[in-house]
């Protein structure tokens, strides 16, 4: 054989091993990018969920408070901003806001005896601690998927093919400076 059909072929085969890693490579950090897509649906569902049993716990609590409407309009306000969060950030804050909110009306229930042995409000209440559970879970596994990715695309030589396909990093849902203050309750 001649020396440059042997250059030929070791040439062909390289642009093969090349071709087939890159291939690779873009195969997996598309996997990987859906797998967040993913986790972030199954995310927005649970606070959907959520925002869904919110109206039926409010008129609950509603029904048995007449003059804690403060509380009953910060829920209002932040279930509305959860709804209408467009981005991981918005969300993220709302969801917090929501969170506070939801641990004020706990607060406030705890004065209404009544309120907290109504079968109704005890069913709602579990349903909430049980999305309450799904949404931390549904935090952890988006983290998860979202550390993969990003891992991926940082390292190399798949940080040279996300540069060329324009793969980003994709932010974490983290909860807000704001989670950390204990909310104020008045009961005045």
């Amino acid at each position: 054989m001649k020396k440059s059909t042997i250059v030929l072929i070791v040439i062909l085969v390289l642009v093969v091993v090349i071709g087939i890693a890159l291939v690779g490579g873009y195969n997996k950090v598309v996997s990987q990018r859906e797998s967040v897509d993913t986790a972030s649906a199954n995310l927005d569902v649970m606070l959907q969920r959520r925002a869904d049993l919110i109206p039926n716990l409010v008129n609950t609590v509603k029904g048995y408070t007449s003059h804690e409407n403060e509380v009953i309009e910060q829920i209002t306000t932040a279930r509305e901003n959860l709804i209408n969060a467009n981005n991981i950030e918005e969300k993220a804050a709302a969801d917090e806001e929501l969170s506070s909110a939801i641990d004020a009306l706990m607060i406030v229930v705890e004065n209404y005896p009544d309120l907290k042995s109504s079968q109704n409000f005890i069913q709602l209440s579990d349903e909430l601690a049980g999305t309450e559970n799904r949404i931390a879970t549904a935090r952890r596994d988006y983290n998860n998927a979202v550390q993969t990715y990003n891992l991926t695309i940082r390292r190399f030589p798949n940080n040279l093919l996300a540069g060329m396909f324009g793969f980003e990093t994709v932010e974490y849902f983290e909860a807000t400076e704001s989670s950390q203050e204990v909310p104020n309750v008045s009961f005045e």
